[in-house]
């Protein structure tokens, strides 16, 4: 048996001579108890983030991207492409050309981002669910080229779904020689007409700055010729993802890199990530503060017990088995403040995942109350930092003002 503990243990349960401590005691456990609350709820919130981020991409970014690794363009090979479309659990191969361009519309003016696709885009994305006005996914006919641009980059543009003259645009010319002359002289100019429709997703950085047009336009635009920036690909429904990726790696090799739908928004999840340890950090530092309560509640006690610290010390008990009685007693307060806080929180959590009575905002917000998702892995991180926090808080003070009254006893 594990006599510190045992005894630790019968102090923490066992009616105090001060009803101070008891008091304190429960202060400590209730300053633990709200730290663990707040860091399973704050961390859940962040999961449940980023689960709604997640879900506006489902729309328009590829299930896998293929780019190279080094300068913006590359020509794929037939045999590649083949090789890639005959993968298990691809469905759809689609080609596309990205890059920057100005587009003006009678005064108003603001870079965009050209996405030239082939005629397999729209069953790569299904598109037309996001669509508004026309329904139907247009991008050239016999006569001219169309775009089909964000809502948000409707309204900076000032063209309405359905604009009466083509939106201009211009994109610098690759080589040669600048004419400062004449300054328009170094841009492409191709206009680009609506087909009366604009594209809705929530993601200001796809709804206000990027158009839709065909890749053949955007080739024309930008100087190219056979040349994309990427490969998309569509995976069919229940393939593995990380299985497909690994066979799309091995076929593109070593001077590509092939990304799912979250590498292909790494910056946003970084952040999303970086914000979530920095609070992690900071609510730390809150529970370590919450433990100093511990030291005064542990302190208490051993002024209380000091006659049964020196009954034990004559029976042949050393200092450090003292003073761990003592060390396991405000472990014990911070293990059952962290158990309390854990399961607010996580009941907490759960009533907001069904009810949302904690709200954003008057329909300002994509959502009405803050999302949130619970993670075993995040609980087990909550347990253990408290653990480790208050052990460490608690350990060398404890040991030092056993030591102190012991030396004041024995004077």
């Amino acid at each position: 048996m594990n006599l510190p503990f045992y005894i630790a243990k019968r102090y923490l349960f066992s009616k105090k001579s001060h009803n101070a401590i008891n008091v304190i005691s429960a202060v400590s456990v209730c300053g633990v108890a709200l730290a663990t609350l707040a860091l399973v709820c704050t961390l859940s919130v962040f999961n449940g983030f980023h689960d709604l981020i997640s879900s506006f991409f489902t729309h328009f970014d590829p299930d896998l991207k293929v780019e190279v690794i080094k300068g913006k363009v590359f020509t794929p090979s037939p045999a590649t492409i083949e090789a890639i479309r005959t993968t298990e659990g691809v469905e759809v191969v689609s080609l596309t050309l990205e890059d920057n361009a100005m587009a003006k519309y009678k005064e108003n003016q603001t870079m965009v981002t050209i996405k030239g696709v082939d005629d397999n885009f729209q069953a790569l994305t299904h598109i037309e669910e996001i669509l508004h006005g026309n329904p139907e996914f247009k991008l050239y006919d016999e006569v001219v080229d169309y775009g089909i641009m964000g809502h948000s980059l409707m309204y900076i543009l000032g063209t309405g779904i359905q604009p009466y003259s083509p939106i201009e645009i211009y994109a610098p010319r690759k080589g040669g020689k600048v004419n400062l002359a004449n300054p328009m002289a170094n841009f492409h100019r191709a206009p680009l007409y609506s087909p009366g429709t604009v594209f809705d997703v929530n993601d200001s950085r796809y709804a206000t700055s990027y158009i839709i047009a065909s890749i053949d336009y955007a080739r024309k635009l930008f100087g190219y010729t056979s040349e994309i920036s990427a490969i998309e690909v569509r995976l069919a429904d229940g393939a593995d993802v990380s299985r497909a990726k690994q066979s799309l790696q091995a076929i593109m090799g070593d001077a590509f890199t092939v990304k799912d739908r979250y590498e292909q928004q790494e910056a946003t999840f970084k952040v999303i990530e970086i914000e979530k340890f920095v609070t992690y950090l900071f609510l730390c530092f809150i529970l370590m503060v919450a433990c100093f309560n511990i030291i005064s509640s542990v302190s208490m006690l051993i002024l209380d017990k000091r006659d049964n610290a020196a009954t034990l010390r004559s029976l042949g008990a050393t200092d450090g088995m003292v003073s761990r009685i003592f060390i396991y007693e405000g472990n014990l307060i911070a293990l059952f403040g962290a158990l309390v806080g854990l399961v607010l929180g996580i009941i907490l959590c759960l009533l907001q995942q069904q009810f949302g009575f904690i709200g954003l905002g008057d329909g300002q917000f994509v959502v009405n109350a803050y999302p949130v998702r619970v993670q075993f892995t995040d609980v087990i991180l909550v347990l253990v930092s408290v653990l480790l926090v208050s052990a460490l808080s608690v350990w060398l003070p404890i040991r030092l003002l056993n030591r102190f009254f012991y030396n004041r006893t024995q004077q």
